[in-house]
């Protein structure tokens, strides 16, 4: 509104401004009629070629502010006299173009101007105008900034618990989580967040809130995956699974055993195929906390389709006929990760100094030498010895059968072109040290055996196969005493166990004859 009616003052004093210049050309009009009398006598004729030294007006104004010379000098009306020449009006005599009574000829300085603190007044009016516009526009600029991208977070953020209500864009993995007996909304909006199924617990809440269903979840195992909306996992929770209808299917894996035999017996029992469990099994990559002890570089000499093995946890297990390999392999995992989490063992791995897949492959040969858990014991002591010791008799050599039965019987016949250097690398008695992964999948008790690291100064042992008796010696000359001794004492065990059985047999063949 001010600034309307400081334009409204500035017109009214232009106008103002040129209503004067108007009267003042009014009056110079005027004035030049009054100051031109008709023929003044006696005066001299004037020579017109001459110059008039009354009339000596500038050509030329200094400030093209002034008026043009036309506007100050004004020519008068001439005659022609009886001599023929050209003469001024009044005897020839050339008055000038203003009176002679005092009034003094204006100057073009002496024009009307604008009045001067208007000016300065509407000029400081305008200059504090385009202040006020410049000092408000950063202002509106950033708050214009600021509620743009304060829309662009709200707009990402609604955008991202919607994909997450809806599972839109996730992976459609399948997870096994354990809802616990009594388990609250609370509690497993919390358990699916820790095992990546959904991004907001919070979300999960609100959701439950408009459900009739909500704290009614079934407790024991649950399938469920990133990819699914909150509607289906809460389903999925709180019914009855499709696989729970499914007929059960009970197998118990004995410690010692390999992946394929374990595969076999999957495919025989109808839970899955064979080649679909192993290759699935081998790909791991479920999340589970010991995966990430896993080498991230193997061993090239690894075989790659036992890449796996001894991480198959030998216990007794319910699937159901025709169940996803997928799920088949979370169980054993997750039984894996339950039992290798517990009692600090991982502590334990790490205070001696031991990979993962170092402990396991160890553990996997001492399962497979020794029956018992006092044996497992020494057996461990003795490969410990022979692995840290490497000048002694032994040489770094593990020199253990049933490596050598592994790599000729489980990986040769597998490898679809010979590979020396893989099974060579599988057979301790070839090569140094540990093979480059499991030869069978160990129990808790030889797992525990190699973490307990029994102090001992034996490098042999010997096994009496009818007895189970293990016998342990510290020279090579001792331990091969001990194995004549052996071998001599199961001479005798099959020598009376033939007498034996042709006892039986006669006695079978007399009863025949009566």
């Amino acid at each position: 509104m001010t600034d309307n009616n400081n334009d409204i003052i500035n017109n009214i004093l232009n106008q103002l401004d040129n209503e004067k210049a108007e009267n003042a050309k009014n009056i110079e009009k005027k004035q030049d009629e009054v100051s031109s009398p008709s023929k003044p006598a006696n005066k001299p004729r004037v020579n017109m070629n001459e110059k008039s030294p009354a009339v000596d007006m500038p050509e030329k104004l200094d400030s093209p502010s002034q008026p043009a010379a036309s506007q100050i000098k004004r020519r008068m009306p001439t005659h022609t006299d009886n001599t023929g020449s050209q003469a001024a009006h009044g005897q020839g005599n050339v008055h000038p173009p203003f009176p002679s009574r005092g009034v003094q000829p204006q100057q073009a300085d002496d024009f009307p101007m604008r009045n001067t603190s208007a000016v300065t007044r509407n000029n400081t009016h305008h200059k504090k105008k385009k202040k006020k516009q410049r000092s408000r526009l950063p202002g509106v600029l950033i708050l214009t900034v600021f509620i743009f991208a304060v829309s662009i977070c709200l707009s990402l953020v609604i955008i991202a618990f919607g994909k997450d209500v809806l599972g839109i864009g996730k992976s459609d993995s399948t997870k096994m989580i354990i809802v616990p007996e009594g388990a609250t909304t609370e509690d497993i909006s919390n358990l699916l967040y820790d095992e990546g199924i959904i991004n907001s617990p919070k979300c999960f809440q609100l959701f439950a809130k408009f459900r009739d269903d909500a704290d009614n979840f079934l407790a024991g195992e649950h399938f469920v995956s990133p990819s699914m909306a909150y509607e289906t996992i809460f389903k999925n929770l709180t019914s009855a699974e499709e696989e729970e209808q499914k007929e059960p299917v009970s197998i118990t894996f004995n410690e010692g055993i390999n992946i394929f035999e374990a595969a076999d017996k999957l495919q025989e029992a109808g839970v899955c195929n064979a080649n679909d469990f192993i290759y699935r099994f081998n790909a791991s990559n479920f999340g589970f906390d010991f995966e990430s002890e896993l080498s991230k570089t193997p061993d090239p000499r690894r075989f790659a389709e036992a890449r796996m093995e001894g991480y198959l946890f030998p216990d007794t297990y319910t699937f159901t006929k025709d169940m996803a390999p997928e799920q088949v392999c979370q169980k054993i995992y997750y039984n894996f990760n339950a039992k290798i989490t517990s009692d600090d063992r991982l502590k334990k791995m790490r205070d001696l100094n031991l990979t993962l897949d170092q402990l396991i492959t160890l553990a996997s040969i001492v399962q497979k030498e020794a029956p018992f858990r006092d044996d497992m014991n020494h057996v461990a002591s003795v490969f410990w010895n022979r692995l840290e010791i490497p000048d002694a008799e032994t040489a770094g050599f593990l020199q253990s059968d049933p490596t050598s039965n592994y790599s000729k019987y489980v990986i040769k016949p597998r490898l679809a072109v010979p590979n020396k250097e893989m099974t060579d690398a599988y057979d301790t008695y070839v090569s140094k040290g540990l093979p480059p992964g499991a030869i069978s999948n160990p129990g808790l008790e030889a797992i525990d055996a190699v973490l307990q690291k029994m102090k001992t100064d034996d490098f042999y042992f010997v096994a009496n196969i009818y007895t189970q008796e293990t016998h342990f010696t510290k020279t090579l000359e001792e331990h091969n005493a001990m194995v004549a001794q052996v071998e001599e004492e199961e001479r005798i065990i099959e020598a009376e166990e033939a007498l034996r059985k042709a006892q039986e047999e006669a006695a079978a063949e007399a009863q025949n004859e009566y």
